[in-house]
């Protein structure tokens, strides 16, 4: 049995069921057709690992989440619930909040660089085919061997400009760069911005030491992503929150099993997440999640079709919560058959059958035991939360987020030196006047004739290029397993 003081209350089916904090990062599914209550049960959750001390992160999808800030009411239905499932006295209180918002209008604004981001992830935001992908990768790779940062997308766009002006001087190096795959990856970028991208690249970049907070009560904060808006943008939407994912693995140190999460991470609409994602990145992804739980991180998908999931990462999601499916066409069936096979068999009950039968806010319930089994299935109703249902006022947010420990450091972008200017820079002088970071002094090296600056230019890249593999930038820039800039921002 679980320690009860410090665990999660989530269902009732008769007796009480309860979520383990020590194997909280052992991750979870959350699933059901819409309207069975899957964001309650989200909530309920989020909310209880708040309590014992546990940060969270979750993307609000249809403005409904921002409750959980907020006291609930002794509304007919939850005081009818409680009664029902005889949780006696109900003490109403919201958790701590910190509201996040890609655009900078429902929360503090969430940046990263584009060096952070990767080729890979990048090529993903960008719908880009394999030989472009491969003309990303060069482009990033000539930037980290010379020191040059890739902050937002303007210094993307200089960074292509150059590569592809000087292509022929690049090939032998780095490979072919071919004039169509650089006008498709710009075509591209011109799509990103006019989703408003462009306001997700950046500084001040996010600091994800903000994210795995508690407040003066020993309470985790509860991240909440304003994602009602994003969700415009599915792939930015799926990309961003994989790269959240793939940072925490990548910058977390490793503490094996711990007593309860450091960080529970919400992976709603997670269809989106491996809709027509190359087999290359479902790997990956595969990977992060498999390796991540050693980080303390716990990653729960919440989807509408168990199915919406690959298998192998499926089969890593011991912690249940199914809600009702609707067996309506031949992939409905195979998705209720296919969830009916994931849980552990109670002979009392027929799975496959009750998974179509069930009311809302009832769902089978199966989570994994100290030693990491998962538990019999079992029908339940899930517990009412102690916060508020649905969504809150703009005043209320707006309140939130000035009282927030983070406000007015994010809400004020820096445009330091960078990419752009550095190569703006260099069409009026040769690369060999021009200091890289890492290094002191200037070469003072005279000019060369103007008729050959162009090729003294790259004439001096590769020569630091070949600098950096034994340089202090050459020790720094090294890319985890999605692409990003693993140990730290250079």
């Amino acid at each position: 049995m679980p320690d009860l003081a410090h665990s999660i209350l989530v269902a009732k089916a008769g007796h009480d069921l309860f979520l383990d904090p020590a194997i909280g990062n052992r991750h979870g599914l959350i699933a059901g057709a819409t309207g069975t209550g899957k964001t309650v049960s989200l909530q309920v959750i989020a909310e209880r690992f708040s309590a014992i001390g546990v940060p969270v992160f979750m993307a609000d999808v249809k403005g409904d989440l921002a409750g959980i800030s907020e006291p609930g009411t002794a509304k007919p239905k939850i005081v009818e619930r409680i009664k029902q499932l005889g949780l006696g006295s109900y003490e109403y209180a919201g958790s701590p909040v910190t509201f996040w918002d890609l655009y900078g209008e429902q929360g503090h604004p969430v940046r990263t660089t584009v060096s952070d981001m990767g080729p890979l992830l990048f090529s993903r935001l960008l719908f880009l085919n394999e030989t472009q992908s491969g003309v990303l990768t060069i482009v990033f790779k000539v930037a980290d061997d010379n020191g040059l940062l890739l902050l937002d997308l303007k210094d993307l766009r200089a960074m292509l400009d150059y590569v592809g002006s000087n292509a022929d001087e690049f090939r032998t190096q780095y490979g072919n760069v071919s004039a169509a795959s650089i006008g498709a990856i710009q075509r591209g970028l011109l799509t990103l911005e006019e989703q408003g991208g462009d306001k997700f690249f950046g500084e001040p970049a996010l600091d994800l030491d903000d994210l795995m907070q508690t407040d003066a009560k020993g309470r985790g904060m509860v991240n909440v992503l304003a994602a009602d808006r994003l969700m415009q943008a599915p792939k930015l939407y799926a990309t961003f929150l994989l790269w959240m994912l793939s940072e925490l693995f990548e910058r977390l140190p490793e503490v094996g099993d711990p007593e309860k999460p450091k960080l529970v991470f919400f992976f709603d609409e997670a269809h989106l997440l491996f809709n027509d994602a190359p087999q290359t990145l479902l790997g990956k992804i595969e990977q992060v999640v498999r390796l991540v739980r050693s980080k303390g991180v716990g990653v729960y998908f919440v989807t509408q079709n168990p199915l919406d999931v690959p298998d192998v990462v499926l089969g890593q999601l011991g912690n249940r919560v199914q809600h009702a499916l609707r067996a309506f066409t031949p992939r409905d069936q195979k998705a209720v058959r296919a969830a009916a096979e994931t849980f552990r068999t109670n002979p009392k009950l027929n799975v496959e059958k009750v998974i179509s039968e069930l009311a809302v806010g009832e769902a089978l319930v199966s989570f994994l035991d100290a030693k990491g089994t998962p538990g019999i299935v079992e029908r339940a109703f899930v517990v009412p939360p102690y916060s508020q249902i649905g969504p809150i006022t703009p005043d209320q947010r707006q309140q939130i987020v000035k009282s927030s420990v983070v406000f007015g450091h994010y809400e004020q972008t820096v445009d330091r030196e960078s990419a752009f200017e550095r190569l703006k820079s260099r069409t009026s002088q040769t690369l060999d006047r021009v200091q890289v970071p890492g290094t002191t002094g200037e070469s003072t090296s005279p000019s060369r004739a103007p008729g050959r600056q162009r090729e003294t230019i790259v004439e001096a890249m590769a020569k630091s290029a070949m600098r950096a593999a034994g340089s202090q930038i050459g020790r720094q820039i090294i890319r985890g397993v999605l692409g990003s800039i693993f140990g730290g921002r250079r």
